[in-house]
């Protein structure tokens, strides 16, 4: 309006998406010499980072500034884009495991009946393969106290019926007023290749050879009856 145009900053060269708390890449890259890696992990020494920048470019790849706090700056040339994308895929099944590995509690009485026991057993026996962690939990009641081997004989039977799906990983001990054991997941096994068979159901490794027939003896004119006549 008064006929004074306002200098624009020069603006910072920064990839779409990219957080301030990343790497500096390319132009953003302050210092005046870095200690390069180039895209076949080869050492390059310390360079001129305009130099760097070039090479980088030649290359059509970015340079990356991986150790800010060394002296010089490391910086390393790559595929960014392909790194980030890497990273953030690492990132998410880093969490997703994470997830699958959370604790699930199952609580039982020890004077549980079977419909109720049954139940919660394929319920633990689902969080197993789903990959979680489960805390089986016995509640004792008032004067149930006096009886802990009736909790001990629930976790017992639990553990046998979750063979297979997980195995104890922390034995039944009491925490107040609840006999607790941890399940951990079991890894799955892969399974043996069984040898491969030939046509006719019979595998490669050779049949034992039956024994050969013994040649019966020629009979002798004393072996043999005389004919009547």
């Amino acid at each position: 309006m008064c006929g004074i145009q306002r200098k624009k900053k020069p603006r910072r060269w920064r990839a779409i998406g990219i957080k301030d708390d990343e790497p500096r890449v390319n132009r953003e890259i302050r210092a005046n010499e870095v200690l390069l890696i180039d895209d076949q992990n080869v050492k390059q020494g310390v360079v001129p980072t305009r130099q760097a920048l070039q090479l980088a470019e030649e290359r059509e790849l970015d340079l990356v500034e991986v150790a800010p706090l060394a002296k010089p700056p490391v910086c390393r040339i790559m595929d960014y884009g392909k790194y980030r994308f890497q990273q953030q895929k690492r990132d998410k099944d880093a969490r997703k495991k994470q997830k699958n590995q959370s604790v699930k509690e199952m609580k039982m009485r020890p004077k549980i009946d079977v419909h109720d026991y049954t139940f919660k057993v394929k319920a633990v026996c689902a969080f197993l393969e789903d990959g979680h962690r489960v805390k089986v939990s016995v509640f004792f009641r008032g004067r149930e106290m006096a009886f802990l081997d009736r909790g001990r004989e629930v976790l017992d039977r639990v553990r046998r019926d979750i063979e297979g799906f997980g195995k104890v990983e922390m034995e039944p001990r009491m925490e107040g007023s609840y006999m607790r054991m941890m399940i951990a997941p079991v890894l799955p096994t892969l399974p043996v290749k069984e040898p491969a068979k030939e046509p006719g159901g019979s595998s490669k490794s050779p049949a034992p050879k039956a024994a050969a027939p013994k040649a019966k003896p020629e009979p002798t004119s004393d072996d043999v009856s005389p004919q009547e006549s």
